[in-house]
This record gives C-alpha cells, structure tokens and sequence, in this order.
C-alpha cells in the first residue's frame, strides 16, 4: 500500500525547540500539545513555561532542557544515521499519530518507509516455548508476505523471533530506552540486521537513555499504537505482553491471542484474553480477515498543528480566588475534566490552563478517558 507523502515540514530551529519542549522536566505528550495550543509555539512555550509553573504552586523552577542539550542530541542522531520527526510531518508513523496522545517527537532509524506498510505488532513472552517461537515465527513471515509490516520490542523470546522472521520483508523494533542503546545486549546483532535489511526502530526516550522497568509500559504503549492489531502468542498472568493488550483495546486496536494448554503458565494470560473477547488465532488468516477491512481507513490530519503562524486564543489567567476555587474540586480520586468543567463553571480554556499549570508543577497525575487526580507529597 503506498500514502502519498502529504504534510510540512519542521524547520530546524523549530525542531530544536520541540525537542528542549519535550525534553524538559513534567512535560509529557499531552502537555506538549496544551502548551503549544496555549502559547503558540514550541519557542514562545518555552519562554513562559517558568511563569506557568509558578502559577501551578510549585515553589522551584523545573529543568527547562537547554539549546546545548538539544544541539548534543541533535548530533548524536546525525551521526548514527537517525532522525527526528515531529507529529504532523510526513514521515511520522500514521498509525501511531491516530493514537492517544502520541509522542510529539520520535527519533527513527532505518528505512521509514516501512512505516507506510500495514502494521501488526506480535508479542509474548521472554521465555518462550519453541512451540510459541515457531508460531510467532510462521504468522510473522506470513504477515510480512502479504504486505504487512512486524511492531515488536525487540526483547528475547516472541519478539525476537517475531523480528528475524520478518526481516526481508519489514520490522519495526520499539525501544525502551534512546536508539543508541538497544536493550537487551543479546540482540545487537538483530537491531543491525533490522538497520540493514530496511526495517527501522523508534524511540520517544533520549539518546544516551538505558531502560529502567517503568520504560517498558511506555515501549508497550507505542508499540500498541503503531499497529492496527496486536497479537499475544503467549503470556503468563502477569506480563508486559498483557499490558499491551489492555493498551492496544483502550487505543480501539484489534487484540488477537494464540490459545494455548491450560497447563502452560505461559498461556495463562493468552486464555484470560480470549475469555475477554480477544480474537482466537490459529493462524495468519484469522489476522488477515480482521484487519483487512481496516487498512484503509481516514487519516488523521494533524499538520496544522505544526503551522507557525496559526492564530490561537488569547487567555487571561483566572485570579487566585478562582484557580483555589477550581483546585479544591480536586483530590485523589479521579475526576472527569467535564465534570470539572459544568461544576466550576469557568470557561473551557480557563480550566485546561489550570490543568497545564497543576501538570507542569507536578501537581497533577492524568488518566485515561480525560479524567486527571491532583498529586499529593
């Protein structure tokens, strides 16, 4: 399937100021985007994200990402042949900008063309049965025969043999860490073969950034998102794979599973997924029949939120009796940013400047379905 190639571009004074925006300290992909909805620009965010947070109640500044810190990265890439694409432009991977707040940055190494095939990501369990390894192997050279491009983690077991099964015909490696340091060492090796073979790897994680466990659910997310379906081959009760499929089904992904013997730990999770309603597989085409149908879909189209010069709304701050007035309908417990909004009674625009503010003094913790918790020490 070809996508003609459609979008602008970042300049390079803009790229350098979304990666110091997305590098800084409490801004993640959904404050992202509020900031530059808010501000205008990556640039003129990053001159008022100290008064931001002074206003959100945090008594320090935060680590505001400098111009030489963003140059240093910016370098690294050029120098292992990667490169950074911003949502909006047109190598950005459609279906991972179709998602929940996608990252707005990811740095991409290899071939991006393959991101312009069909995605299915494959994955299961580091200690794989050779039954598994086999059947990840069969559905993912099927998979790649077809037309379809393989998202996996790159990590032992069903991911690797999901990669190395799908080489001549495209993968995507999603990385935990920065794409200078592929995780684990073992599979070096693979990670070069995916570079040379024109596959590709992704990463939202600064260069130089070795994966700590909590990055995983993270990789997990991206993987989820860059695909139309995720497939489980086996997974234990309590796995990273199932992880990615709860974040495959909140995101509207197809979730497959591979059943398995009740006496195998390893299908544990794979069987908890089919009694929930994911897609029995025994085989590529009950893949192929599901995701056929969904290849076509509209795209999103998100260039204009890379224009300069796009004309956003101009917001008085609320006063302070307004913003406690606001704060204290917060607490632990989740809360819908709807509710809050009816409840207030404050302009829309005045409660999501709020929100940016509590969330860039590190006072707010969001959750999925637009619900957010205020953040106690």
């Amino acid at each position: 399937m070809k996508e003609e190639k459609k979008g602008i571009r970042l300049s390079d004074s803009q790229r350098l100021s979304w990666l110091r925006l997305i590098r800084s300290e409490n801004v993640g992909p959904a404050t992202f985007r509020d900031l530059i909805i808010h501000c205008g620009s990556a640039t003129d965010a990053l001159e008022m994200l100290p008064e931001l947070v002074r206003r959100g109640g945090r008594g320090r500044p935060i680590r505001i990402a400098s111009l030489k810190d963003a140059e240093r990265e910016m370098q690294m890439a050029a120098r292992m042949g990667a490169v950074f694409v911003g949502i909006g432009e047109p190598d950005y991977p459609r279906y991972l900008r179709q998602s929940d707040n996608p990252p707005p940055l990811v740095a991409i190494k290899g071939n991006p063309e393959v991101f312009r095939l069909p995605p299915v990501a494959i994955v299961g369990a580091r200690n794989a049965s050779l039954v598994g390894i086999k059947f990840a192997r069969m559905i993912a050279r099927e998979l790649g025969e077809a037309g379809y491009a393989i998202i996996s983690g790159l990590a032992r077991g069903i991911d690797t043999a999901a990669h190395e099964a799908s080489l001549d015909h495209g993968t995507v490696a999603v990385m935990a860490g920065g794409l200078d340091l592929p995780y684990p060492p073992e599979n070096l090796n693979l990670y070069k073969a995916i570079m040379e073979r024109n596959g590709a790897a992704i990463s939202e994680m600064p260069f130089g950034w070795e994966p700590r466990a909590r990055d995983f659910p993270r990789r997990n997310r991206i993987i989820a998102a860059l695909s139309l379906g995720l497939v489980v081959v086996e997974a234990a009760e309590r796995s990273g794979s199932l992880i990615s499929a709860r974040l495959a089904g909140e995101l509207g992904r197809l979730v497959f599973a591979v059943p398995g013997s009740p006496l195998d730990p390893r299908a544990k999770g794979t069987n908890g997924l089919l009694k929930n309603g994911a897609i029995v597989t025994t085989g590529t085409d009950d893949i192929l029949s599901a995701l056929t149908p969904l290849i076509d879909r509209p795209l999103i189209d998100d260039t204009a939120f890379l224009a300069p010069d796009m004309d956003f709304p101009t917001i008085n701050p609320p006063d302070e009796t307004e913003r406690d007035r606001f704060v204290n309908l917060l607490g632990p417990v989740p809360v819908d940013i709807d509710d809050l909004i009816r409840t207030s009674e404050l302009h829309p625009s005045v409660v999501m400047l709020i929100l940016l503010e509590l969330d860039l003094a590190g006072r707010l913790q969001r959750h999925s379905g637009g619900y957010v918790s205020l953040v106690y020490p």
